[in-house]
């Protein structure tokens, strides 16, 4: 089994993963009622040592979707008719699932307008309003 690359070059281990096969659905004629080529990864997100607990909590919340109550990350595949290509896929997807997540996002930064931009403001709203006074007391 391949194994999922780490942006820092590291591997998660290979018990950390469940692989299933089943039939794919869809068209495929008769290689798809008798070929389990669709894979179902589970990684057993609340196990993995690979994993900072920062990094499993925004991998949480960046794909909620994917993740279980008892806190297995699953991934499918069946687009290809090869069992082999789709667990690459699987295991590629699940590498750029945690290359999203690793780097904490930036802390925002508050800014507060400069006080030449306040003045251009209340410059803006002042002419704006003496227009609209202007306009409404002409007869």
């Amino acid at each position: 089994m391949a194994t999922v690359e780490l942006p820092d070059g590291a591997t998660i281990p290979e018990h950390d993963f469940e692989v299933k096969f089943a039939r794919s659905s869809g068209p495929g004629g008769q290689n798809v009622n008798k070929v389990s080529t669709k894979v179902e990864l589970r990684f057993l997100l609340e196990q993995t040592a690979s994993l900072t607990e920062a990094r499993k909590r925004r991998l949480r919340a960046a794909y909620p979707s994917h993740v279980t109550s008892r806190g297995e990350f699953i991934l499918t595949s069946d687009q290809f008719r090869s069992r082999a290509r789709n667990l690459d896929d699987v295991i590629e997807r699940l590498g750029q699932m945690i290359a999203v997540v690793w780097a904490a996002p930036k802390p925002r930064v508050k800014t507060k307008p400069s006080a030449a931009a306040k003045r251009r403001r209340v410059a803006e709203k002042r002419a704006r309003g003496e227009l609209k006074r202007e306009r409404s007391h002409r007869d």
